[in-house]
């Protein structure tokens, strides 16, 4: 079995002469603001480094402290985190940062149960704050430290399967001295070094106590299951502008769900059946008027499923009688004032191309 002391000792070593530098990370000897890695570790998830740096930066100049965050409007934050995806993760944003101003004296809680506690940070997010900001023995395990200890043990059980056990591997690499630094240590492996194509077992570190190198099957490791098909999914958006002044109708969607509390156009429900009788079309949509249908349709891919657009056009006289919250109406050329996710962005661009009516 790989000498797992050993393996801290010269993975703590490597990492202090070869850290990545982040904007989020402390330098050495001092101590992690705990308001930069909890935002650090809420904007990572599912989001690679190099997407999430210029956010990270943005965020911090317009919010610095987690107060300032905690005073701001929602559709400022979402306007922010375009971009991003996932947006679920922007709205618990506000509402952690809101329960640490308000219940915990604007502190982070300082342990793992006590980071649970907070909207939005689950397991992993609470077990890498308590270890990276505050130094607790806990080992939190991304997808760096997945692979780097798939590899280490030589675990040939395929994913997700063996997560549970890859856990359970990783929690033997906690060093109590420096658990924070040896998280971050393995984070840097698994990115740099360890990494999911063609590993660079040739200046590794740790290569003597690797058994899958060992092996010579680093590269095949960790196994993963065969990945089931997408589902494709269909709707029809609408673009409905006013004749008063041109503006165009958005709607926020409920907070909860997919792309909740985002400014979208309106739509039909979303459905896996591709064709729309036009009756049922006409029944969902916002007014009733004269809709027509654009050529050609928009394609987005989420993460568990491809979604298939069409947009239908149509004009009102007046938007009087449109006095819900929900309902936005927003001239053309001041869409970028509105929190619109990547598949909006993508019905706008194809309702303003100008393109043929059917």
């Amino acid at each position: 079995m790989p000498d797992t002391r050993r393996i801290i000792a010269d993975l703590l070593a490597h990492y202090d002469s070869h850290r990545r530098r982040l904007p989020w990370r402390a330098d050495p000897g001092v101590r992690p603001d705990p308001y930069h890695v909890w935002l650090s570790e809420i904007m990572l998830q599912q989001t690679t480094v190099q997407t999430v740096i210029p956010y990270f930066e943005h965020f911090l100049t317009r919010w610095p402290t987690v107060a300032d965050l905690a005073a701001a409007e929602q559709d400022a934050v979402m306007h922010a985190w375009q971009g991003l995806g996932y947006y679920s993760r922007a709205r618990n944003l506000l509402k952690c940062a809101r329960v640490v101003v308000g219940e915990h004296a604007g502190r982070f809680p300082e342990t793992e149960a006590g980071l649970r506690t907070l909207p939005g940070v689950g397991p992993y997010t609470a077990a890498a704050i308590a270890a990276i900001a505050f130094d607790q023995p806990t080992m939190p395990v991304d997808g760096n430290i997945e692979r780097v200890s798939a590899r280490l043990f030589a675990v040939t059980e395929a994913m997700p399967t063996a997560k549970p056990q890859l856990k359970r591997l990783a929690a033997t690499m906690i060093a109590t001295h420096r658990p924070g630094d040896m998280a971050q240590a393995l984070m840097d492996h698994g990115a740099t070094i360890c990494t999911p194509r063609s590993p660079a077992c040739g200046r590794c570190p740790i290569a003597d106590e690797c058994l899958a190198h060992a092996g010579g099957i680093a590269a095949d490791l960790p196994r993963k299951a065969p990945k089931k098909a997408k589902p494709t999914r269909h709707a029809v958006f609408f673009w409905l502008t006013r004749a008063e002044d041109g503006a165009v109708l958005f709607q926020r969607r409920p907070d909860r769900g997919l792309l909740g509390g985002m400014v979208m156009p309106p739509s039909t429900d979303w459905r896996d059946e591709q064709a729309w009788e036009t009756a049922e079309t006409e029944r969902q949509a916002p007014v009733a008027t004269d809709w027509k249908p654009l050529n050609g349709a928009v394609s987005h891919t989420f993460t568990h499923f491809h979604f298939q657009m069409q947009v239908w056009v149509g004009h009102l006289r007046s938007g009087r009688g449109f006095d819900s919250a929900d309902d936005i109406w927003s001239p053309p050329d001041q869409l970028d004032r509105l929190a619109l996710p990547t598949v909006a962005k993508k019905v706008c661009r194809h309702a303003l191309s100008g393109g043929t009516l059917v």
